[in-house]
């Protein structure tokens, strides 16, 4: 996978983001850094300069130049020390040290708080159970300790964004068992998560499937938490590193850059001023019309390699356009063979309000773009104005302007769809049950969670139903 392991990111008034160390190398640490001149060292340089020689302000704490182009406020995911240094306000966890000493020994060393990177001695095993109940509760405690005092010199905590693997051992029962104690301690508090889930053709491990259902299915069972789950599998990311940007052999670099680019702009707008700016709060009040329909998809535009960036111009219109199509989509979904309940469209760079109206004029008159009938008009935008940053050697050329969907639609019932058919294939043998059975987990837990799953697959399927042909069924049932 992708990320095999689940972790933290705070940050002290705006958010907090739980992620791996996967992704942070170097595809989370590079656009961030480098949006807010940020050094490797943690230290933030304007026009040259260091920016502590400055005068910071209190309000904002940003340095106050001559500079038209100065580095706006980082404050929201940085922390700043008294020695002027910057630190991703962020906690890293994994059961088995080997993914984490990357950060704690590589280039970026200097960067992280090491307090912020906790690890056990032994893995999960690619085993929900290891990670749920047995081996994961040896570093939980640890791991609620450094989140409540993360948590509490937050001036005033927006969210957290969480970051996992649905297929591994401890992405998928430590990161369960760490969202259900946050729904409990944080129940108030905006949850965004960026999953990985299985893909149907490409595993690393043939329990994926039971990871994926368990761990979705124990934080359905927790109860209700605010938030929503976006959905990638590496499947999609490998095709759009193949056919878009004409990466014959994708390595993880290059497809942790696609989900760094989809993080940067959902959290473009909490650190940037913006003419039309969205928060943590406005994505779950806009994407999730129901609380059990709440696993969003994501797609990215324009997706373009070096070598075809001197040939083309990316407008407005064609990003925009881009977006609904299939091969620009980061999940094993066709959005044309299910219906939109809701969309948000994030723009950076040389993008105005009314080249957006324009654009989603022509998409409204797609056929291939339906929406639900209770629910026709489901655009939400955000507009920021900093162009996006591209990881290096990530294949992707750098653009003027770029977009990003997140859309709600019933087409993510395929993806669950083809988890719960590997997953019955699985249970119809009982294969493997033996190893989590003797982790301390209860066979039925394993039915308990396939008919959650499968309880979410049917109420998207419902929702896309006509509302006129679900009240003629209604009618019909009672006059029977």
């Amino acid at each position: 996978n992708v990320c095999h392991t689940c972790g933290v990111y705070k940050t002290p008034h705006n958010v907090g983001r739980l992620t791996s160390p996967c992704f942070l190398r170097p595809c989370f640490v590079v656009p961030d850094l480098s949006q807010h001149g940020i050094s490797k060292d943690g230290h933030q340089v304007v026009d040259g300069e260091p920016a502590i020689a400055k005068r910071l302000s209190q309000d904002s704490g940003i340095a106050h130049t001559d500079n038209d182009a100065a580095i706006e406020p980082c404050n929201t995911f940085f922390a700043e020390s008294g020695s002027g240094k910057y630190s991703p306000r962020s906690l890293f966890i994994d059961l088995e040290p080997n993914v984490i000493d990357v950060l704690r020994k590589g280039d970026n060393r200097r960067l992280f708080h090491p307090e912020q990177m906790i690890t056990g001695q032994e893995d999960a095993s690619n085993n929900f159970a290891r990670g749920c109940f047995s081996i994961g509760r040896t570093i939980m405690e640890k791991v609620e300790d450094r989140l409540r005092k993360m948590t509490e010199q937050c001036d005033g905590l927006q969210g957290f964004i969480v970051t996992n693997s649905a297929g591994g051992g401890t992405g998928a029962g430590f990161g369960a068992s760490l969202m259900k104690r946050m729904g409990a301690d944080y129940s108030r508090t905006t949850t965004l998560q960026l999953c990985v889930q299985p893909s149907p053709n490409m595993s690393n491990a043939v329990v994926e499937p039971y990871n994926a259902i368990l761990h979705h299915g124990h934080t359905m069972a927790a109860g209700h938490r605010r938030g929503c789950t976006f959905l990638f599998q590496n499947e999609a990311a490998y095709r759009v590193c193949r056919q878009q940007l004409d990466i014959q052999m994708p390595s993880y670099n290059h497809v942790n850059a696609l989900l760094a680019q989809v993080s940067s702009s959902l959290t473009s707008s909490l650190r940037f001023r913006g003419s039309l700016n969205v928060d943590l709060t406005e994505f779950e009040t806009n994407l999730v019309p129901f609380p059990s329909l709440r696993y969003p998809l994501t797609s990215l535009a324009p997706l373009i390699s070096v070598e075809k960036a001197y040939y083309e111009q990316p407008t407005v219109a064609s990003i925009t356009r881009q977006c609904v199509e299939k091969e620009q989509q980061l999940a094993c979904c066709d959005p044309a063979l299910g219906k939109y309940m809701s969309c948000c469209l994030l723009y950076r760079g040389d993008v105005s309000p009314s080249m957006v109206s324009n654009s989603m004029r022509t998409i409204r008159e797609m056929k291939s773009v339906q929406f639900v009938d209770w629910c026709p008009t489901g655009f939400k935008v955000g507009i920021n104005q900093n162009k996006p940053v591209i990881t290096p050697d990530s294949g992707m050329a750098s653009v003027t302007r770029s977009a990003c969907m997140l859309y709600n639609s019933s087409a993510v019932a395929q993806s669950w769809a083809s988890t719960l058919r590997h997953f019955d294939m699985l249970m119809h043998k009982r294969a493997f049950v033996h190893w989590y059975v003797g982790e301390g987990m209860e066979e039925g837990e394993f039915s308990e969670a396939a008919e959650n799953v499968l309880a979410m697959q049917k109420d998207y399927e419902e929702a896309a139903e006509d509302f006129v042909e679900a009240a003629n069924d209604d009618e019909d049932q009672e006059e029977f």
